[in-house]
């Protein structure tokens, strides 16, 4: 996918997992950049508010200037909790003409890697960060072959 900056997961509110594919542009002469902490706040933030106020109904995507940020949502297990939580898969995608179009073909592309990722972190210890780190390589060789 061509169009495709960024790619990551958040949980509890921080990225614990992501990778670039090429550099955002700026935007009104600021980068995006190494945001990485507020990217999650933000991504978190913004699922809370919709889920609450529109009863239960998740985000796909958010436009901003030139760049979408595509949103899918899943529930996984973690070791220390009893009940599933949120967990998000975004996309920094270049935004062209026919946005709707390209979310689409990203929320159906990206299914099989939050499917992997809840596979393999299920039940794991997420205070443990580090562990994601190696998801990363799923990450780059997954766009690699479905490219």
């Amino acid at each position: 996918m061509k169009e495709l900056y960024e790619i990551g997961f958040v949980f509890r509110g921080f990225v614990i997992v992501h990778h670039s594919f090429k550099k955002l542009p700026k935007l009104s002469g600021k980068e995006y950049q190494d945001k990485k902490d507020l990217r999650g706040a933000f991504v978190s933030a913004i699922s809370s508010f919709v889920e609450s106020a529109f009863n239960n109904t998740s985000l796909e995507y958010l436009e901003s200037g030139d760049v979408l940020f595509v949103f899918k949502m899943a529930k996984i297990q973690s070791s220390d909790n009893y009940e599933k939580e949120p967990i998000i898969l975004y996309g920094l995608i270049e935004k062209k003409k026919k946005s709707d179009k390209l979310v689409k073909k990203f929320l159906e592309k990206i299914e099989p890697l939050m499917l992997l990722f809840i596979q393999k972190y299920s039940n794991k210890d997420f205070c443990e960060l580090n562990q994601f780190e190696l998801f990363k390589k799923n990450i780059i060789a997954y766009f690699k072959t479905t490219t």
